[in-house]
């Protein structure tokens, strides 16, 4: 990766529709920027010595154990949803947070009492403006949490709002990420950012599960499809139902998922990751269980923060059924598989990875 910069980036990553939109190498970069949709090269840079666009990108190669090693003190293993303490259902006890919540609420209600325990004075979230575009967002309390609860399904640059963040900034920090970005900051906890707010003030990774994310172009087909001022929530129900839907005030319509599918980000084909592996917790649906999250806790910071929430009584906790736990490490294996599958057919060669940095044995296991 040495000498690697921006120009680089732009040839190996964007121009490739590698790109995950993560926002990585936005926000404190004069050279690149993130416009309607694109991340979009400004001028020719020439400082490759500072390269940390290329570095941090989620797209460029990682070692996958000295990640694992950073995070968890262990090689990067062959668990189908990485690295685990804790596994169960959980839903916030705040009824207010509820009503407001994607499902259980579990990720308004870890990151308020982050922020109330003194753990995190902001976080880091995508916001949905009111004709339902993503934009990243510092969260600075419960009701600025609450103005960005519930899921937009589209790709958006998360980490460029880190990246602005002045240097000599000490406030501590909390990031709900998809599992692209969450790699991105896995990648900046190995060799830390010089030139931008210390990845140490980050104290709290919630990462969310994500099987693809959807591009900033299926805005447009929102926008001519509905009155998106009256739109109150999008979900996209457990399988059979094979359907994106819409609600609104006056009640829910819905699109076929194969129409929606069209707008999945090229790169969500060689991704490995379903699950967050690298958060500190990660939070998705429970199938079946409409009201309630999934929740998988990974670091002692996540251990921690949870064992507060049981205490203080703020989420109400149950044991995942087997039969889930047992789909979603078979959803997860899927993903990789197919990821993997993908990145070969793409490099046409099994020793070329892309960015993926595995060890020959679970390559192996996950090629057969």
């Amino acid at each position: 990766m040495a000498n690697k910069g921006c120009k680089d980036l732009v040839s190996e990553v964007i121009d490739s529709k590698l790109c995950a939109l993560c926002g990585a190498c936005t926000g404190n970069c004069p050279y690149l920027s993130y416009y309607r949709g694109r991340i979009t090269l400004l001028d020719n840079c020439s400082r490759a010595d500072e390269a940390q666009c290329y570095e941090y990108c989620p797209r460029t190669y990682i070692d996958m154990d000295a990640i694992s090693q950073k995070i968890f003190g262990m090689p990067y293993g062959e668990s189908e949803t990485g690295t685990i303490k804790d596994v169960f259902i959980a839903r916030a006890t705040d009824t207010i947070i509820r009503k407001k919540a994607q499902y259980g609420g579990v990720v308004t209600t870890l990151l308020s009492l982050a922020m109330t325990e003194g753990l995190i004075h902001g976080a880091i979230l995508t916001k949905t403006s009111d004709d339902k575009a993503s934009a990243p967002f510092l969260a600075q309390n419960l009701g600025d949490m609450l103005q960005c609860a519930g899921s937009s399904y589209m790709a958006c640059p998360v980490l460029g709002r880190y990246n602005q963040i002045t240097k000599d900034d000490i406030n501590k920090l909390g990031i709900v990420a998809m599992p692209c970005q969450v790699l991105s900051i896995a990648k900046m906890k190995i060799d830390p950012p010089q030139n931008r707010v210390n990845i140490g003030n980050v104290k709290l990774v919630i990462g969310l599960f994500c099987t693809w994310a959807l591009s900033p172009d299926f805005h447009q087909f929102l926008k001519a499809n509905l009155d998106l001022s009256k739109v109150k929530k999008f979900d996209i129900p457990p399988p059979p139902a094979n359907r994106f839907d819409v609600y609104t005030a006056s009640g829910k319509s819905s699109f076929p998922l194969e129409q929606i599918r069209k707008f999945t980000m090229p790169t969500c084909a060689y991704c490995l990751d379903m699950t967050s592996e690298f958060a500190d917790v990660s939070v998705g649906s429970v199938e079946g269980m409409e009201g309630w999250n999934t929740v998988i806790v990974r670091t002692d910071a996540g251990a921690d923060l949870i064992e507060t929430a049981r205490k203080k009584r703020k989420l109400q906790i149950d044991e995942l059924p087997a039969s889930n736990l047992e789909h979603l490490k078979e959803a997860a294996l899927l993903k990789k598989k197919r990821a993997l599958n993908e990145i070969v057919k793409r490099s046409g060669d099994k020793n070329n990875l892309l960015y993926l940095g595995l060890s020959p044995q679970l390559t192996k296991k996950l090629l057969a």
